[in-house]
């Protein structure tokens, strides 16, 4: 990060945000250029309608709008896949949170920030559009919604891709040919026309591993040891069982 602020600065040229009046209008078309020969996007914010809870639900409307305007630029240019490559790679790097604290902080300067974009562009060899895109979330200043839009490319991704989303968790990394066996069954059971596994560690599962899937992974295979000691407790109900002393 400290090498990574005294490269010479960029010569990307700034770009007005809206203002909070226009943004807070029920439907609002912005497209919004580069002065560098990158393609446009056009995002379409729009107002939930329904009470409480207002401030979470504007915030991932925004993410969707930006997420779908990205998804649009990457089907124009058919790097769809691409770009969700691309896309992974923002993922893991502002998964840190000093990486996030560092972009949102109000005393480093746009073009210090647009540095370290232009480096993490560099490293990651990510495609114009997609480091187009980082710079415009800092000129709108809302590059705090990183993790949202990732979240909701995804979604748009999986959707245009027909792919299901399988994340497998385990105590230790499985074999390959065991997660493509996985991946195999997923597909069987959704009839997806692909699947992607992500894998996550648990040591708390003891031996085994489970299978989430679905809308939100909203359903679950679990074939874990946890699991069957949890269904054997409940088996056994000792909670009423009082031991006598010796």
């Amino acid at each position: 990060m400290a090498a990574a602020l005294q490269q010479t600065p960029t010569t990307f040229h700034s770009r007005s945000p809206p203002s909070a009046q226009l943004l807070s209008k029920p439907s609002l078309k912005l497209s919004l250029s580069s002065t560098r020969t990158h393609p446009k996007l056009t995002l379409k914010f729009r107002r939930s309608r329904r009470g409480g809870g207002g401030g979470a639900r504007m915030a991932d409307s925004a993410a969707g709008s930006y997420a779908n305007a990205l998804a649009d630029v990457a089907k124009s240019n058919d790097t769809l896949e691409l770009t969700y490559g691309d896309v992974e790679k923002l993922e893991k790097f502002f998964a840190s949170e000093e990486v996030i604290n560092f972009f949102i902080n109000p005393t480093i300067s746009l073009e210090k920030k647009r540095e370290v974009v232009d480096e993490i562009a560099k490293s990651s060899n990510l495609q114009p559009h997609v480091t187009n895109f980082l710079n415009i979330l800092l000129d709108m200043k809302r590059i705090d919604l990183i993790k949202e839009i990732v979240k909701e490319f995804e979604i748009v991704y999986n959707r245009a891709s027909n792919t299901e989303i399988a994340t497998v968790t385990s105590v230790v990394p499985l074999e390959s040919q065991h997660l493509a066996q996985i991946a195999k069954g997923v597909q069987n059971l959704t009839g997806a026309k692909n699947v992607r596994i992500k894998s996550v560690i648990d040591p708390s599962l003891v031996a085994g591993f489970t299978i989430r899937y679905g809308q939100s992974g909203s359903k679950l295979i679990d074939m874990s040891v946890k699991k069957q000691l949890e269904e054997i407790a409940e088996q056994l109900d000792l909670g009423d069982i009082q031991l006598a002393a010796v």
